[in-house]
């Protein structure tokens, strides 16, 4: 921290800071005294964890609210804490410990996360819950049975971030930004070190032939001559700035299983199982080729920060099975069978389309879309979808920086039952909010930012009995007049239990 060039080394939590932490996260205020034999255990556990932070609270984390003696003690007694730390890329005893606790499809979950570059912070929990669905793991039998697959990720997601796995977590409502420590980096790659490798040209005799997911660093003539001898391949990443297309050609004739893939070679229309596609931020891509329209198995295409697409395929629409999609793109509108024809999506993320003026399709064409989050596009022009009585079950709605939209679009009342989360800001034209806003009988959070132009509430607010959190920040004259015991805008808004003028 500072401007001083030099390291600063921090010690280890105490005895006592580390028993305060423990307690922390496993009892609730005051509870430890309820149960003196777990909290004696628990000291016996904490030192063990040798003052790491993070070994302290993702233990604590596992035997949060278990009150059961036998639980503690598989804990304390574990063999795990025989095995020793070694060098700087270790892994603590006390983390393999949580893994191996945690139930059967958290732990797979957790070992599909060996994709995320220990380099990078700010990961997102849509596109992981996407990946997880790619690769068949999220169970939809027994308890979860009647939920979505992305609702069941987003809980499996949860479940680890409550066992502080994941660290960091930003709430976005629409998604969530995580980070993971470098020791659970660790060890996620070192449960899933049998089926995940990272590619140079100096190790590709080291691949074996089971591995599933691969990293390519490299790829020169002895990375090509070693895939020949792999078939188990799933997924593929190469974080390369120049890749030869010979390489790629070698890639997709060898592995037709692929689910997730982050390159796009000239032959991808024979990937006929390819479930996930990221090409995110590569600049160079111009035009994607007609027959990525073959792929009817792909669920996820990322096009973000693919700042010279010039356009989709025509055909796009033919991706029957695409449920998610990230969209950049420099067109400007979509083609009679374009992204808006999509009917399978559920989520469609939208941003800096500096060129694209309309959305049109007809909403019975977006009658699975789930959430929609529309930012930084400048000419665009949202009141130009069809509204036909289309009953929608849109349930987040994000507009931001859509400085043309001056009303809240009418085909937006087909969400009637469904919208949950509505998050407008830096709309600068928007003038008004309608009168039937008040239909949206589900809405629990409102959020309204930087809108200078709107200046009161419609009247009907007050039969939005489900809102339990309003937030209007930085819009002057609404704020003011929605004051408590302001007579103004406040009698509208009485009813809802939380009422702030600050995002932060």
């Amino acid at each position: 921290m500072g401007t001083i060039q030099a390291n600063i080394n921090l010690e280890f939590l105490s005895d006592k800071d580390s028993v305060s932490l423990f307690v922390e996260c496993v009892f609730k205020e005051g509870h430890e005294k309820e149960y003196p034999n777990l909290f004696e255990m628990g000291k016996d556990i904490v030192r063990k964890c040798r003052g790491v932070p993070l070994a302290v609270k993702t233990l604590g984390s596992q035997l949060y609210s278990k009150t059961d003696e036998r639980e503690w003690k598989l804990v304390r007694d574990s063999e795990i804490w025989k095995l020793e730390p070694e060098g700087s890329g270790h892994i603590l005893p006390a983390l393999k410990l949580s893994y191996t606790r945690l139930p059967p499809h958290l732990r797979q979950c957790l070992a599909y996360c060996s994709h995320l570059r220990k380099d990078m912070i700010g990961f997102n929990s849509c596109q992981l819950i996407r990946y997880w669905m790619a690769h068949g793991i999220l169970d939809q039998s027994g308890v979860h049975g009647n939920m979505e697959l992305e609702d069941i990720g987003e809980l499996y997601f949860k479940d680890l971030w409550a066992r502080s796995f994941f660290q960091n977590v930003v709430d976005y409502h629409v998604l969530y930004e995580f980070d993971m420590h470098d020791l659970i980096h660790d060890l996620v790659q070192s449960v899933a070190q049998g089926e995940c490798f990272t590619v140079k040209s100096a190790n590709t005799k080291d691949i074996s032939e089971n591995i599933r997911h691969l990293t390519f660093l490299e790829a020169d003539q002895n990375v090509s001559t070693t895939l020949q001898k792999l078939n188990k391949v799933r997924t593929v990443a190469a974080n390369i700035i120049d890749i030869d297309e010979s390489f790629l050609h070698t890639c997709f004739s060898r592995f037709k299983y692929l689910c997730s893939l982050q390159v796009l070679p000239s032959s991808i229309g024979s990937l006929k199982h390819l479930r996930y596609l990221d090409l995110s931020y590569n600049e160079a891509i111009t035009k994607l080729p007609d027959a990525i329209c073959k792929l009817q198995s792909l669920q996820t295409l990322n096009l973000i920060g693919c700042v010279n697409l010039e356009e989709l395929p025509r055909d796009i629409s033919k991706l029957i099975s695409l449920t998610s999609l990230w969209l950049m793109t420099k067109q400007t509108s979509f083609t009679e069978n374009g992204a808006g024809c999509l009917k399978s999506l559920r989520f469609l993320y939208i941003t800096k389309c500096s060129n694209l003026t309309s959305l049109p399709c007809e909403t019975s064409y977006l009658a699975s879309l789930r959430t929609l989050w529309i930012e930084k596009c400048k000419q665009l022009n949202l009141g130009n979808v069809i509204y036909q009585g289309t009953p929608l079950r849109l349930q987040k709605l994000f507009i931001f920086d859509v400085p043309r939209m001056v009303a809240l679009p009418e085909w937006f009342q087909g969400a009637a039952n469904t919208l949950q989360f509505v998050l407008i800001g830096m709309c600068d034209n928007l003038e008004a909010l309608p009168e039937w806003f008040a239909i949206f009988t589900s809405l629990t959070k409102l959020i309204i930012g930087s809108c200078q132009k709107l200046l009161s509430l419609p009247e009907g607010m007050r039969s939005l009995t489900s809102l339990r959190e309003l937030v209007i920040d930085d819009c002057p004259e609404l704020e003011r007049r929605c004051q408590r015991n302001i007579e103004e805008d406040w009698p509208k808004i009485s009813h809802v239990p939380h009422v702030s003028f600050s995002y932060h």
